[in-house]
């Protein structure tokens, strides 16, 4: 591994004495015992693709084939801000030897450009558009770690969890829709021994602000008169009102969703008994609530007798809703960015939570579509649902097969154990 000085990025801890004055070439492997010679986050992202089943000698698994590449990029809303990243990235990957990649929130890889003999390398590996780079197909690597801890990521030579992949440095930051803040990919750069300066990763973080800049110019402006509540795969959702974007309090989070949900309105006692699992809690607790959140909204959006919204709610639950009972299960698949609130335990967001999660699974086995169900069953809250898992053995292409069957063997195991609960989805979440 080349010799780089650690530093602190986003809250990240620094290395330890030790790792700091290291010197020479040092690469524990992955399972080695060596974990303390690495970064924390290295580290963990290790023992993530441990439990994920990834052989370290496999390759990156080819999820999209190119006629599939072409159409998916094409309509992905990465698309729009191409332009911009291109413009700040493209001549530095060229120019350096590098590669310019961006992957879409499942890991897949949509574009890869550059300097033509870079790429020819990277073929080597797989590093081409269409394969699947999440953490959890394979193994520790920038753009897939970034995606699964949710900020920016240097991986250096020998931090890699697959020996092929050790010879190159990556550096990603993932990018969110602006306006709603679902993740929607990551921007990536790859190449040699040069990118292991702190400053790349400042750069591809700066290009990852400026494709968000580009896309919140280019979104249409919300509806006037209409909230917007984002709340699929975070603890405390997010509202839209009038161009203003408010970040809401776990239990506001939780009034938004069940009003959004009942736009006729409910009563103080269905209120106090949707909200709260403890039934001591009175009305008065359940009162000052929504007093608070009415000071945040504005008195004339919060209406009592019954409790209601206002104004039309645009909610992205309601929305995968909609989409499941259209029978639109890809798009439904797409704009499901996590379980709802996964933290909360108020019944009646628990019901929406299981209700939603439950239909879109079962959809997405009853499609068998080996993508769709992996994007699932990659995910944090689908890495352990065995049904899921099941569907994608059986659908999977036969040179895909290996991996997952080896996952769904070790499942299998941990259920005739007595985990039970593997049997259904996890309310976890990358945010």
């Amino acid at each position: 591994m080349c010799a780089w000085k650690p530093y602190v990025l986003d809250g990240e801890a620094e290395l330890s004495e030790a790792t700091t004055r290291r010197s020479g070439p040092r690469e524990p492997e992955p399972g080695s015992g060596a974990r303390e010679a690495v970064r924390a986050l290295v580290a963990e992202s290790w023992r993530r693709s441990e439990r994920a089943r990834v052989s370290r000698d496999g390759a990156a698994p080819t999820e999209l084939e190119e006629a599939e590449v072409t159409a998916y990029r094409e309509g992905h809303p990465l698309a729009a801000a191409m332009p911009v990243i291109r413009e700040l990235l493209g001549a530095d990957a060229r120019d350096g030897g590098h590669l310019l990649a961006v992957c879409d929130a499942g890991g897949r890889l949509l574009w890869v450009e550059g300097d033509p003999a870079t790429l020819r390398q990277a073929r080597r590996m797989n590093f081409v558009a269409g394969a699947g780079w999440a953490e959890a197909a394979a193994g520790t690597n920038a753009p897939g770690t970034a995606l699964a801890v949710g900020r920016p990521v240097q991986v250096v030579s020998a931090e890699h969890f697959r020996p092929p992949v050790k010879d190159w440095t990556c550096v990603a930051a993932p990018v969110h829709d602006p306006r709603s803040g679902r993740l929607l990919g990551a921007v990536d750069l790859t190449g040699g021994e040069p990118l292991a300066h702190p400053h790349s990763l400042g750069l591809v973080r700066a290009v990852a602000r400026a494709a968000e800049a580009q896309l919140a110019l280019l979104a249409p402006p919300p509806p006037s008169g209409r909230l917007r509540l984002t709340a699929l795969g975070r603890d405390e959702a997010l509202l839209t009102v009038d161009g203003r974007r408010l970040s809401l309090s776990r239990r506001h989070s939780e009034i938004l969703v069940v009003l959004a949900h009942r736009p006729e309105g409910v009563t103080g006692g269905e209120l106090l008994t949707l909200l709260y699992e403890d039934e001591s809690v009175t009305p008065v607790t359940l009162r000052a609530e929504l007093s608070r959140l009415r000071s945040l909204l504005g008195p004339e959006l919060l209406c009592s007798r019954p409790y209601r919204l206002t104004a039309p709610v645009d909610a992205d639950f309601a929305a995968v809703d909609r989409r499941l009972a259209s029978g639109a299960v890809a798009a439904a698949a797409d704009a499901y960015a996590g379980p709802l609130l996964p933290g909360s335990a108020a019944p009646g967001v628990v019901r929406l939570r299981e209700r939603l999660a439950d239909r879109l699974r079962a959809a997405l086995v009853a499609r068998a579509d080996p993508r769709l169900l992996a994007d699932w069953a990659y995910s944090a809250w689908g890495e352990e649902d065995v049904e899921v898992w099941r569907a994608l053995c059986a659908a999977v292409p036969a040179a895909q097969l290996a991996p997952v069957r080896a996952r769904l063997d070790a499942l299998e195991a941990e259920l005739s154990s007595g985990a039970t609960g593997l049997q259904r989805p996890f309310p976890h979440t990358r945010r």
